[in-house]
């Protein structure tokens, strides 16, 4: 099966789980992360934390982590920031921010389990006494966490960190347009939920958006888990599957196993 990739940072690994399945990749990289050029809001934050005016900081992302770190090592002495977190509850949403803090020896008040969405964020921190929390995001803000936690009546600080935006070389992208307006693709991965909205801006600009969403009422649509699939139904466009677990490999195995059936269904 002729396999669409949108995966950036992982494009290649991506390519060789597919063809280890027996698929023919298409990679497309469709995003880049670029860091926000003016980081005032960061430092205005973090002179905030260093005041002790947060209770609770919710980290969403590793990559997110790291570059609020770096951002602010411009401007305050290194490691100020590691040790403001030590001093307040933190929850990390998923493994990897986890992963930085337990690389940085700062505990976590909590940690939300898979599949890692703001769902369980508020679950993991239902019940709890802070009313002031920061929150580090990731690409776009996650309307429903800030929601349900302002719904409590606690206080929400929004740190944005880093932003999406389009490859420099959207030609890949553009050919995945047009393969897919022409029919000759069989099933898309999509693994962060800013991918489908690169790919439909990409088709905008080609004048075949329309040609492009109707083409995945007849392939198979994997999805690696409930936010990427919230975000392809804002686009009409319904996830046929998500994997056993949020991750790369299972995504591969699991829609390898069952493409040939679903797309038999669509078709």
């Amino acid at each position: 099966m002729r396999v669409l990739s949108l995966e950036s940072r992982r494009a290649v690994e991506m390519a060789q789980l597919i063809r280890n399945r027996h698929g023919d990749p298409v990679v497309a990289p469709s995003m880049r992360e670029v860091p926000l050029d003016r980081n005032e809001e960061a430092f205005a934050f973090a002179e905030r934390l260093f005041a002790g005016e947060f209770d609770m900081m919710i980290l969403l992302t590793g990559v997110g982590t790291r570059l609020l770190n770096q951002a602010l090592e411009t401007r305050f002495p290194g490691g100020r920031f590691i040790d403001a977190l030590r001093k307040l509850p933190v929850v990390a949403r998923g493994p990897k921010p986890a992963a930085v803090l337990r690389e940085w020896q700062v505990p976590m008040a909590a940690l939300a389990p898979e599949p890692n969405t703001w769902r369980e964020v508020l679950a993991v921190t239902e019940g709890r006494a802070e009313r002031r929390i920061a929150v580090q995001e990731y690409g776009k803000p996650s309307v429903e966490l800030l929601d349900g936690l302002r719904a409590r009546g606690v206080e929400v600080t929004c740190v944005r960190v880093y932003q999406w935006d389009l490859p420099e070389d959207t030609a890949p992208l553009r050919e995945a347009c047009a393969r897919l307006a022409a029919g000759t693709l069989d099933v898309a991965l999509f693994t962060t939920s800013i991918q489908i909205a690169h790919l439909l801006r990409i088709a905008a600009e080609m004048g075949i958006e329309q040609a492009v969403k109707d083409a995945f009422s007849r392939i198979v649509v994997a999805s690696i888990g409930p936010t990427t699939s919230e975000a392809l139904e804002e686009y009409g466009i319904h996830a046929d599957l998500e994997p056993s677990h949020p991750k790369m490999g299972f995504l591969i195995q699991e829609t390898a196993a069952r493409a040939g059936q679903l797309l038999g269904e669509k078709r």
